[in-house]
């Protein structure tokens, strides 16, 4: 019998999205869009896309429908987005490198026991002296020059609560001895937190300190606070076995301490120097008469 019904009715009829006068968007449809909506099950044929001739992108599909069941996305705060850009300027213009040293707290751990101070002061007082020592790790790069300070504007990175990290100066930090310096790094830590930071604040650092080592992190690899050549890190003070001076064993409170140098400014042998300079401070001084 021949079938007399019209190609609408033969089975040929418009699909049901093309009957609802929506476009195939397939040519229209960037490579991230397609991927997305294809994980999320979405038909990309009935979104509207907004790019150009139409052209449907991935934010488009992210706001026809909810990420799978369990995931979230969530957008960067401003500070990150500040540091993203800072912290891929400073990966794409200086060639980085790591040098790193363990250092036996001992001595500032007896210190320490009787007063409410951090290790971090203390290695801030030890930086200061061995950069007076170390001038090229005090300095700046400019163009394809290196400016080399006589003052240390030493910056502090500080943790916004898991929201990201800022780095407040605290200016002519090499005037000061361990408990001026211990108040400062407390005074524009509690600013920072309290988000009372100024532009003037973060800027003119000539060196910087970045401390996971409060979150017991063994070994870390910072990113230069450009245009800055230096950047230390300080990490987890754990017991660990020694040797002393005479051969024996012992039992000692000890981290490591993590520079990353910008290799145009100098090279292994200089920063390592540094580093062992830095570890003889923390290991021999009175730091009893510090106080």
């Amino acid at each position: 019998m021949t079938n007399t019904r019209a190609p609408s009715e033969a089975g040929n009829e418009p699909l049901p999205w093309r009957r609802r006068g929506v476009r195939d968007s397939g040519s229209f449809l960037s490579p991230a869009a397609r991927r997305v909506a294809a994980e999320r099950g979405i038909d990309p044929r009935v979104i509207a896309g907004s790019g150009g001739s139409g052209r449907v992108t991935r934010a488009d599909v992210d706001a026809a429908g909810p990420a799978p069941s369990g995931d979230e996305t969530v957008p960067f705060n401003n500070v990150r987005r500040r540091a993203a850009t800072a912290l891929l300027a400073s990966k794409r213009r200086a060639p980085h490198a790591l040098a790193a040293i363990a250092a036996d707290y001992t001595r500032i751990v007896r210190v320490r026991s009787g007063i409410s101070l951090s290790a971090l002061p203390f290695v801030a007082r030890a930086v200061i002296d061995a950069l007076r020592e170390f001038p090229l790790l005090n300095a700046t790069v400019d163009g394809e020059s290196l400016v080399v300070h006589r003052g240390v504007n030493l910056g502090i990175a500080v943790d916004l609560d898991y929201q990201g990290l800022v780095v407040p100066v605290i200016r002519d930090a090499d005037g000061l001895r361990l408990r001026g310096l211990a108040a400062s790094i407390r005074e524009v830590a509690a600013r920072a937190r309290a988000r009372q930071l100024g532009a003037d604040d973060l800027a003119g650092g000539t060196f910087t300190i970045t401390n996971p080592g409060a979150s017991r992190t063994w070994m870390s690899f910072p990113i230069l606070n450009a245009p800055q050549v230096g950047i230390l890190s300080t990490d987890g003070v754990s017991k660990r076995v020694v040797v002393d001076g005479s051969g024996a064993l012992r039992i000692a409170p000890v981290g490591n301490l993590c520079l990353t140098f910008d290799h145009r400014a100098l090279d292994g042998a200089y920063a390592g120097s540094f580093l062992a300079r830095l570890r003889e401070i923390i290991e021999t001084r009175d730091w009893a008469a510090e106080l």
